[in-house]
């Protein structure tokens, strides 16, 4: 009976998902009037790389793309998609590869069942049917598990960049520039994806005639860095009130560089904590070829 819900209910899916993506819904009145009232937004700071990816991309593409057509975007959530932004991704390539490690997980089971099967063994039907959802829901979900340790990595090393951002500018202040030159000479001077996105943001700010504090703190919040925001805020004070950013800074690059230090510890505490547990294994695999010899003499003589 569980058997039959559960085709019947992955059926039923499959079939909305195809009409969906034949039939897609029309916009109502009211949201294509609002559409067309709308204000045209900034263009984003981070934009995705236009890769297609590996073999799983390619393999999952038509179902990402059917699976847009259809509406179910909401697969991929908003969480995910700013951190594929921040690794230079597209969510359609995340979604092709989310929906090719989850078919792949839906294969695995049956396909071993059909070999023990036809090698004369006997299974029952509940046992690779489990296995396969299973194995599909984990091949769904862990890929973003990936995303959001590959993303926390690029962050970190966004605010290494940022430490030395913040004293560039310091320099450049000391020697008599001012606040926007002062962003700019710092931007331009270091190298490396963090830079870049730094001179992109001023870039921006400079040809749309706004404030580059005001770029800045638009990365950081798409960025998800609070240390770039609180920079910004900073360098607002100092646009708009004339207060002096000299000294506050010089401090937050102080605060940023004893943070990254507390990290490197705390990571390093954690690595070597990590290899008390070989450690330990191979003593007791030592102890037990040791003993082994006299165990198995006295066990012999009884």
């Amino acid at each position: 009976m569980t058997t039959a819900l559960l085709l019947g209910a992955g059926t039923g899916l499959g079939l909305w998902l195809v009409a969906r993506g034949l039939f897609p819904p029309r916009p109502s009145l009211a949201e294509a009037l609002a559409q067309l009232r709308r204000l045209p937004e900034a263009a984003p700071l981070l934009a995705p790389g236009g890769d297609g990816g590996g073999m799983a991309a390619r393999v999952g593409r038509p179902l990402a793309e059917l699976a847009e057509r259809a509406g179910a975007g909401w697969l991929v959530p908003g969480g995910v998609r700013r951190d594929l932004a921040i690794l230079e991704r597209t969510p359609e390539r995340h979604l092709a590869e989310k929906l090719t490690a989850a078919l792949a997980g839906l294969l695995v089971v049956p396909a071993t069942s059909a070999l023990v099967v036809l090698d004369g063994g006997r299974l029952p039907l509940a046992l690779p049917l489990w296995g396969a959802l299973v194995l599909g829901a984990a091949g769904f979900v862990v890929p973003d598990l990936g995303i959001h340790a590959d993303a926390a990595a690029r962050r970190r090393d966004f605010r290494h960049a940022l430490s030395s951002f913040l004293d560039l500018v310091v320099v450049a202040l000391a020697g008599g520039g001012g606040v926007e030159s002062a962003l700019g000479d710092a931007a331009g001077v270091g190298s490396g994806w963090p830079f870049a996105y730094l001179r992109r943001a001023l870039d921006q700010a400079r040809l749309a005639r706004q404030a580059p504090w005001a770029a800045l703190g638009r990365l950081g919040a798409e960025l998800r860095v609070g240390e770039l925001s609180e920079l910004a805020a900073s360098l607002t004070l100092a646009g708009t009130e004339g207060a002096k950013v000299r000294s506050s800074l010089a401090a937050k690059a102080t605060s940023l560089r004893a943070h990254q230090l507390a990290e490197a510890e705390t990571a390093d505490q954690a690595a070597s904590e990590k290899m008390s547990l070989p450690v330990v294994m191979l003593f007791a695999g030592f102890l037990f070829f040791i003993g082994y010899p006299a165990l198995e003499r006295v066990v012999t003589s009884i």
